[in-house]
């Protein structure tokens, strides 16, 4: 039998030139198994859209709940997703199914290959009457004047916000519109109003949330990110260093990193640490031990990062065992 890496059974909507504008799946799956692996081996790799009859066979062969019946009743397009392997994106309902996985904690951030996932991602305008194509916007605008109604737009992008598809259990989020499908929020995470998780990132949780979690980036257990602090991510010219912050670190406000940190790092409020940047190590002694690229303490455990209010310089201070990374620290002396 052939292996099922995943399997989604969504429910699709198209623009009115037939493009595919979003699919939700209310129970993705990683690596199926028994009955409902053999009936999903039946089908064609990929993306195919489905009948009813399908959808409660699929349905009954998982037991339930994979789409509800009242949902296969009602829906115009069903969907059903089957990937054999992680490979690159190829269709925009793979893409949805891959948001899902991440949404619904099946998959950790960094996890899947999301290759080819801006280009099967229409842009869309998000509104109150669900997902339009923006070349049909201004007909649906004019439509709600002349109903004497109004059509709102809330956003206009690539990427839904989470909670029109998913809502994890154990979160609290202040603002949703902005937590992106693909976020991965852990249980016990709370998001305040100016707190932002993009897709592909992610607070393991329990976390608590007031600055930006940029597309790449994951906060650890017991990690408070400050607010308007912000983690230098992988897009837009971020570079290609996957940042990551440990358990139990404290970003203060206004504070961020562009390299990993391990545990029970802080950063000072006001303060952003970028690869390049010189920094003095300090000992709990108070012994200076030597200066280093930020970029050589990245992933360690243990650093505080503050400012010298006498001269400006970076100081990390630490224990001494911390900050004994290797000979070549040592030789700054």
């Amino acid at each position: 039998m052939t292996d099922i890496f995943a399997f989604g059974l969504g429910i699709a909507r198209y623009s009115a030139s037939g493009t595919m504008l979003d699919c939700f799946f209310p129970q993705p799956l990683l690596k199926p198994g028994g009955v409902l692996a053999q009936a999903v081996a039946e089908l064609p790799t990929g993306a195919s859209e489905i009948d009813a009859d399908q959808a409660q066979k699929l349905d009954q062969a998982y037991g339930g709940s994979l789409v509800s019946e009242k949902l296969v009743d009602a829906a115009q397009h069903l969907v059903a997703v089957r990937l054999d392997t992680d490979t690159a994106i190829a269709s925009t309902a793979e893409a949805y199914l891959k948001l899902h996985l991440l949404s619904h904690r099946l998959s950790l951030p960094n996890s899947l290959n999301l290759d080819g996932i801006f280009a099967h991602l229409p842009n869309i305008a998000w509104t109150s009457a669900g997902p339009i194509a923006v070349e049909d916007l201004p007909e649906a605008i004019s439509q709600a004047h002349l109903e004497n109604t109004q059509l709102e737009v809330f956003a206009v992008d690539k990427f839904p916000k989470m909670v029109n598809y998913v809502v994890p259990a154990g979160v609290r989020i202040a603002d949703a519109s902005r937590i992106r499908l693909g976020a991965y929020l852990g249980d016990g995470t709370t998001v305040m109003h100016e707190g932002f998780i993009n897709f592909n990132a992610g607070a393991l949780g329990p976390n608590m949330v007031e600055g930006r979690i940029s597309q790449g980036v994951t906060l650890g257990s017991g990690t408070d990110l400050g607010g308007s602090a912000s983690t230098m991510g992988t897009l837009s010219g971020g570079g290609n260093i996957t940042i990551s912050i440990g358990e139990n670190c404290l970003i203060g406000a206004n504070a961020g990193t562009g390299i990993p940190l391990g545990d029970r790092c802080t950063i000072e409020a006001g303060l952003y640490i970028t690869a390049g940047m010189g920094i003095s190590l300090v000992d709990e002694s108070g012994d200076v031990m030597g200066t280093v690229k930020a970029r050589e303490l990245a992933g360690k455990s243990d650093m505080l990062f503050i400012r010298d209010s006498q001269n400006g310089n970076i100081i990390c201070r630490t224990n001494r065992q911390a900050i004994e990374l290797n000979d070549q620290l040592h030789q700054h002396n």
